[in-house]
């Protein structure tokens, strides 16, 4: 027997986005930036530099730049975030790493929640920030053929 495909229902806390959207992280202060979604990504990345892990209060944190705007490395802002985890990450060219995770904020349109989101150079990639589906999942439809449904 064949299955049949099934459309999921949308529920009322789900919202509708594009291939790309403006997003925010509030707790490091960062301005808006353009973030590519990517569902075929498990995990979210933002493009961060002079990444240095210290310890606070016996835990460990990390101290980071963040670069929002695309083809510009002369805004940066200084950001300092507990380290929640540190994972194997095989980037799009197959390549494995080990990445920080940190938790933090996620705002996308009017809507905010947490996310864990790992950081890396993005120097060579077109958006500053991914966001993958462990930080869609439950929340969010995507409509490919758009861009900015959350505003602009």
């Amino acid at each position: 027997m064949v299955g049949r495909l099934r459309t999921p229902r949308k529920s009322r806390s789900q919202f509708t986005i594009g291939w790309r959207e403006w997003v925010e992280l509030p707790d490091l202060g960062a301005a808006r930036m353009k973030a590519k979604i990517d569902t075929g990504a498990r995990t979210s990345a933002v493009h961060a530099w002079k990444i240095e892990p210290f310890e606070k209060d016996g835990e460990k944190w990390l101290r980071f730049e963040l670069h929002p705007n695309q083809k510009d490395n002369k805004f940066r802002i200084p950001c300092e975030a507990q380290v929640a985890d540190e994972r194997l990450v095989r980037s799009s060219n197959g390549q494995v790493s080990k990445r920080y995770v940190i938790r933090t904020r996620l705002k996308l349109g009017s809507r905010t929640w947490p996310i864990d989101l790992t950081l890396s150079r993005r120097d060579e990639m077109g958006f500053r920030m991914l966001l993958g589906r462990t930080a869609l999942r439950g929340r969010t439809l995507i409509d490919a053929a758009a861009s900015f449904l959350c505003g602009d």
